[in-house]
């Protein structure tokens, strides 16, 4: 059976991870999380948070063990609801290393401020960005949600310029600059793009 969770379940887990907590954490949601959160999809299978500052994602860790959390797959936490929570630390998110934090001004969008935990939606550029650097057919079909969804907030030449240069430090440049091209290319076709 495959788990989807929405909107206001996810904000409950949040809230009640927050009655546990004794300081200050930031989560940075991404991917399909970020999506359910902006209210482009209404749920999500997989519940991706970054936590930027690797002492609150110690601390964090520590909280979910004590809560019955177990390590799972990869940067997974689970319990036996079925729901995994991967949790990334930094700026990065699976093998994406993200140019700037996403604590720094401009990089995210304030969901929620709880007692200890800040809520937050990583921004679209950096959203779109690493999910086009893996492009799986969903991550090309959530990037196509949010352009659809908040076109007249994306500016395409600073989408390019961005994604250009976080590719400078991957590993498979190429590969994932080839992702951007196919991108742009559905965009065009659906006349979600923009003329160079």
């Amino acid at each position: 059976m495959e788990y989807r969770i929405d909107k206001e379940r996810l904000l409950d887990i949040i809230s009640a991870w927050d009655g546990f907590l004794k300081r200050r954490v930031h989560l940075i949601a991404c991917g399909g999380t970020a999506l359910t959160f902006l209210g482009i999809k209404a749920s999500t299978k997989d519940i991706d948070l970054i936590v930027p500052e690797v002492a609150e994602y110690e601390y964090l860790i520590g909280i979910l063990n004590q809560l019955g959390y177990n390590s799972a797959a990869g940067w997974g936490w689970a319990r036996q609801d079925g729901f995994i929570f991967d949790l990334f630390r930094g700026k990065t998110i699976h093998t994406t290393e993200l140019l700037y934090s996403p604590l720094e001004k401009g990089n995210h969008i304030l969901m929620k401020e709880f007692s200890n935990i800040y809520l937050a939606v990583l921004n679209y550029y950096d959203l779109i960005i690493s999910k086009l650097f893996r492009a799986t057919s969903i991550d090309i079909d959530d990037c196509l949600l949010l352009v659809r969804n908040r076109k007249k907030d994306i500016d395409f030449k600073l989408l390019a310029q961005r994604f250009k240069e976080t590719a400078l430090f991957d590993i498979s440049e190429d590969k994932v600059n080839k992702n951007f091209v196919h991108f742009m290319k559905i965009l065009k076709e659906e006349g979600l793009g923009y003329e160079k």
